[in-house]
């Protein structure tokens, strides 16, 4: 086999990839589950493969600086990059680094098919030349003697002479071509290359549904960080004001200087957890921007909210079609079974004879003279004989890769049915968690409404309303944190059902 056949065949021996209960329906406009039965457009790979990209076409063009060696660096734009989720999903699927590469290889592997598809067309050239040479006769052994010998003879008319030098101007012009008219060796790669291609394409889908898995849980966490910044904010201007209070009471005479120090310490304490939730914030958004493969110090504002809308029910089997249907490592090892078939076969076809054609049709003749033709045919019939040591290892190692992908296949099938058990479980518990934490804000806001018309009322010290206020802040983070986990769930199990990419929207909810 050719180099590059056998570097498809290379390709495809390590292509062999890896994958990585719901709440109940309580309300009449909730999202529906995909369906597992695939429409027209689903049913096409290429349309899958190259059909309209998740979100909304958002594009970026940022300015670029020279930083020597040829390479350049983005600037960031001025002011803040507003960025809805489609937006921050699109511009991820355009510019994240992970996906370029995927999309290099590609283009890679369509260059190895090209080999093995070249193999099977005619192979054909054009070719012409002029040439001069001068040959020394003398030199070759052709002297004066000679030619008197031969015309003593009278083959040599007599008082013929023949110059040492002899100058020769020829022209040559050919047509030649060459077809491969049997091996089966070289049809079962060709038709291997369809699935190959597919193999790597998958792998794209896959990645660009990480991808997007990514993005949208960096975003639900940048807007749990914007709501912690403004829940400590708030706790912070709330501690300030009961401290200033204490102040009052204090210098009033109304009040102990204990109450001053505990409001003070509380006060300070919501100061640093502010600080806190900013940083985290900010790294967040850092974090987010080399997702979206943007500069690190672009300045980013999320225009969307945090959604919280039930996902409806449903049915586990249900889940798992669609996951058969729509997973793209599912379906890239499918894939990769059908392409290993064709090796098989490829490697048992090399005991086949080949039939090759080679041809070859032109002219040549003194240049300014006459000319003459000139053609070549000929037809070649080949047997191996002595090469079965190689080829029943090279039919070992394409039975080995069957049987490694196959036991994939099976392993997979079992992961799926695990992951999407395990993510409707988690969709079920954060649905109740967000319901209690969402209780949990009232009941302590009106603990700490209740303990601050007491302290003002003098009727209790400030201790009963540093304790309420922690329990807000604490239940409000608790919110912010079961909003973030019930929103990751939902997006993990669109992902585990193969439909993040397409259906991130209808899970979370607008």
């Amino acid at each position: 086999m050719t180099t590059a056949k056998w570097n498809l065949l290379g390709l495809a021996a390590t292509a062999l990839l890896t994958g990585s209960g719901v709440a109940q329906n309580t309300g009449q406009n909730l999202p529906s589950a995909p369906s597992a039965v695939r429409n027209a457009e689903q049913s096409s790979l290429q349309d899958e493969a190259l059909g309209k990209p998740a979100g909304n076409g958002f594009r970026l063009n940022l300015a670029t600086q020279p930083i020597g060696n040829g390479l350049t660096m983005e600037l960031p734009k001025d002011g803040p990059l507003n960025l809805s989720l489609d937006d921050a999903v699109s511009l991820a699927l355009e510019r994240n680094i992970r996906l370029k590469y995927d999309r290099a290889n590609e283009t890679y592997v369509r260059g190895l098919t090209l080999g093995v598809i070249n193999a099977l067309i005619p192979n054909m050239t054009v070719s012409a030349k002029s040439n001069t040479q001068e040959v020394d006769l003398a030199a070759l052994g052709f002297k004066p003697a000679l030619f008197a010998k031969f015309a003593s003879t009278g083959l040599i008319p007599a008082g013929f002479t023949v110059p040492s030098i002899v100058k020769v101007n020829t022209t040559q012009a050919s047509f030649s071509a060459s077809q491969v008219l049997f091996n089966l060796t070289d049809f079962e790669l060709y038709r291997g290359t369809t699935n190959e291609t597919n193999v790597v394409d998958l792998q794209t889908l896959t990645d660009r549904g990480d991808v997007i898995l990514t993005v949208g849980s960096l975003y639900l966490q940048i807007l749990g960080d914007e709501a912690n910044v403004a829940n400590t904010a708030a706790q912070e201007r709330s501690a300030k004001t009961l401290y200033d209070q204490a102040v009052a009471r204090h210098d009033a005479g109304v009040g102990v200087r204990l109450d001053v120090l505990r409001s003070q310490v509380d006060y300070q304490q919501r100061q640093q957890d502010h600080l806190s939730a900013i940083n985290i914030l900010a790294k967040d958004k850092i974090q987010l921007a080399r997702v979206l493969g943007i500069p690190a110090n672009q300045a980013i504002e999320l225009t969307d909210k945090a959604p919280f809308q039930e996902l409806a029910a449903q049915d586990l089997a249900t889940a798992k079609q669609t996951a058969y249907a729509h997973r793209k490592d599912y379906l890239s090892l499918l894939e990769q079974n059908k392409l290993n078939h064709h090796i098989a076969r490829a490697v048992r076809y090399q005991r086949l004879p080949t039939l090759l054609f080679n041809g070859n049709y032109g002219v040549i003749g003194i240049t300014n003279g006459s000319y003459h033709g000139d053609f070549m045919a000929e037809g070649s019939l080949t047997f191996p004989i002595f090469n079965e040591a190689n080829q029943r290892g090279q039919q070992e190692v394409a039975d080995a890769q069957l049987t490694a992908v196959l036991q994939q296949e099976r392993s997979l099938r079992d992961t799926i049915d695990a992951q999407i058990r395990s993510s409707m479980l988690d969709v079920q518990a954060a649905d109740e968690l967000v319901k209690v934490a969402q209780s949990n804000v009232q009941l302590a806001q009106q603990e700490l409404s209740d303990e601050q018309d007491r302290f003002k009322a003098g009727v209790d010290d400030s201790l009963p309303v540093v304790d309420a206020e922690a329990d807000v802040a604490s239940a409000q983070a608790q919110l912010v944190q079961s909003l973030y986990q019930y929103n990751v769930a939902k997006l993990q199990l669109a992902r585990n059902t193969g439909v993040v990419e397409t259906r991130y929207r209808a899970y979370l909810g607008d």
